[in-house]
């Protein structure tokens, strides 16, 4: 099938992405490490975007923080989601009428998460295969998002870096993490993560790579001394544990929980939201940091 406008043919291209099979595809090799960032999650992944209740109340913290900061962008601004893996937060942002945007993209390492993403996203969203420590892209960009994203990646300043290369001046980016290392769980290591943040790790992070930092503040505050708690009563031993008994481990814990109990939790932190925003918490299990290129 042609593209609109695209004559039978003709190759579709932005800078070093060519469009093959409905996704643009770089013409240098990706690197998808598979180790931090496994295939069999996608789907899981997908359900828990639409229903979690940590993803609906993060959803909502960073509705009202574009509400704060997207005011000073004078157009639509042309937005990606790095690392958006199954399109939740695309899917959803493409849909929003009060975030009127010129261009809307979801981007993975992984082709395999690409198309399983392709039939729930709405069909303005355009998907790229990417390398965030080799994204080859020059101010392409005036919105970026990287949620829950940088902890995965071994060399976070290249990719921050990559980031600033690829955003257009006065455009933002929103990027969200776990929060403190003291927090650390058995979790963090199933799901491959590299580190967690402090608020001022991710700030000084971001001013390294050039980054004016507008914000960055911690959330998932109300609910933290639950999460922790869940966590670490039932703490297994993943050194006896197999690949197969490691992946029906992430099944059971990141499960949506039942109605009732997600409903109830949802609500809980949905109070984060203006609050979070109005009254800074000391800590939270997560922190966003909303950050600007001059």
């Amino acid at each position: 099938m042609t593209e609109p406008g695209v004559r039978a043919g003709e190759q579709v291209r932005d800078g070093p992405y060519v469009l093959t099979d409905g996704i643009f595809v770089p013409d240098f090799p990706v690197a998808h490490r598979e180790e931090e960032y496994h295939a069999a999650g996608f789907e899981l992944l997908r359900n828990m975007q639409h229903q979690h209740f940590w993803y609906l109340g993060r959803r909502r913290f960073l509705l009202h923080a574009l509400r704060r900061h997207l005011g000073t962008l004078t157009a639509g601004p042309r937005a990606i989601d790095l690392g958006g893996g199954a399109g939740g937060w695309a899917s959803f942002l493409a849909e929003q009428a009060e975030f009127p945007l010129a261009e809307i993209a979801l981007a993975d390492s992984s082709a395999l998460a690409l198309q399983a993403a392709a039939a729930g996203l709405p069909s303005r969203v355009s998907r790229y295969q990417v390398d965030l420590l080799r994204l080859g892209w020059q101010q392409r960009w005036e919105l970026i998002f990287l949620l829950d994203v940088l902890e995965h990646i071994p060399d976070d300043r290249q990719a921050l870096a990559q980031v600033h290369e690829a955003l257009a001046p006065g455009g933002f980016v929103l990027v969200t993490t776990p929060a403190l290392q003291r927090l650390w769980t058995w979790n963090d290591e199933v799901v491959g993560h590299q580190r967690r943040y402090s608020r001022e790790q991710l700030s000084g992070l971001a001013r390294e790579c050039g980054f004016r930092v507008l914000d960055a503040r911690y959330f998932m505050f109300l609910l933290s001394p639950m999460l922790l708690a869940s966590r670490l009563l039932k703490a297994p031993d993943l050194a006896k544990l197999s690949e197969a008994e490691v992946w029906a481990l992430i099944e059971r814990s990141h499960r949506v929980p039942s109605k009732p109990l997600n409903t109830l939790l949802r609500w809980v932190f949905n109070l984060e939201t203006p609050l979070g925003h109005l009254l800074p918490f000391p800590w939270g299990t997560s922190v966003l940091a909303v950050l600007q290129k001059a």
